[in-house]
């Protein structure tokens, strides 16, 4: 079904033996139940573990996230959902407040939380991006999910002097130019 325009994870074996949420919002189901199926096919061409969970809305992807993400069981939760444009300011409010509630927790939890909701002007627009034209993002959305997961891995693996100077490296000291 993906046209070519998406790529597997990068690293070699990204993924395998990951643990990996899937949660996906009703609303616009032709198209998250699509996203679902192409997050699905490529978390399981790389070996990865999936449980799949459903919410209301895309509004609804955060906290579902936020349960997700505090059991410690997932290496990687993906929130699929799509958010389409009408003729009111809905859509800025919904997209706007999805946006940075996932935000937050991808700087909050160590586990892998991709931006993984279409934004569209249109329902033709939606569709060309799961599954059409446009590719199936939501195999996009696995393969960062799992490159992620494969940078935590790597970073653990490393030697604990090595991740020790890297903190050591990036400390910033603030001096007064007074």
């Amino acid at each position: 079904m993906a046209t070519g325009k998406t790529r597997a994870a990068r690293h070699t074996g990204a993924g395998r033996g990951a643990r990996v949420a899937i949660v996906r919002a009703r609303w616009n189901e032709e198209v998250t139940l699509a996203l679902e199926r192409g997050a699905i096919e490529r978390a399981t061409q790389s070996g990865a573990t999936i449980d799949l969970f459903e919410v209301a809305g895309s509004f609804e992807l955060p906290a579902a996230v936020a349960l997700l993400a505090d059991t410690g069981r997932y290496d990687a939760v993906i929130p699929i959902g799509c958010v389409i444009r009408g003729e009111t300011p809905h859509f800025e409010y919904i997209a706007q407040s999805v946006a940075k509630g996932l935000m937050d927790l991808t700087l909050t939890y160590p586990t892998a939380i991709p931006f993984s909701v279409l934004t569209c002007d249109s329902i033709e627009q939606a569709r060309e991006r799961a599954g059409g034209a446009e590719g199936n993002k939501g195999e996009e959305f696995m393969d960062a999910a799992l490159e992620m997961v494969a940078l935590r891995q790597a970073l653990t693996r490393a030697p604990s002097s090595a991740r020790r100077s890297a903190r050591k490296a990036s400390t910033a000291v603030s001096r007064s130019t007074r």
